[in-house]
């Protein structure tokens, strides 16, 4: 019996919306890389992009526990010298919704190229609207 290796060609990538309304942000975007990384399907392979495309609406209503709301911070640096800056939850949520979730799935998946082609095929809402109904997404509950 021959080991299967899966080929470019033979990926097939579906596409799923999901409603983050009152979900856990980290438990959320675990769910979320496990399907942009492909490790559900069965034709899972390491060295390939394999997974799904996944739209996310309603960024603005996720929760996050304790007291995270108020005292999580997020750095980031500039390149420059003393050129730290971070922002508070609280503040990225008033200004984009959608960036926290993009930041804590990006954080989960691997880092390099394949984890930059994997992270392309997250699409995240503020809202219920989005751009995409031509490619007919299915819902998936998480």
């Amino acid at each position: 019996m021959k080991t299967f290796s899966l080929k470019l060609n033979d990926i097939k990538r579906n596409w799923f919306y999901v409603d983050a309304t009152n979900k856990i942000l980290g438990r959320f975007a675990s769910a979320i890389s496990i399907r942009l990384r492909g490790k559900h399907k069965i034709e899972y392979t390491p060295h390939l992009d394999t997974g799904d495309y996944i739209i996310v609406l309603n960024a603005s209503k996720i929760l996050v526990t304790g007291q995270k709301k108020i005292n999580k911070v997020y750095y980031h640096h500039t390149g420059y010298i003393g050129g730290i800056k971070q922002l508070r939850f609280e503040e990225i949520m008033l200004k984009n919704p959608a960036k926290v979730i993009e930041i804590a799935v990006k954080g989960m998946l691997p880092k390099g190229s394949l984890g930059r082609s994997m992270f392309k095929k997250l699409k995240v809402f503020s809202n219920e609207n989005h751009d995409h109904i031509a490619q007919c997404p299915q819902f998936l509950n998480i």
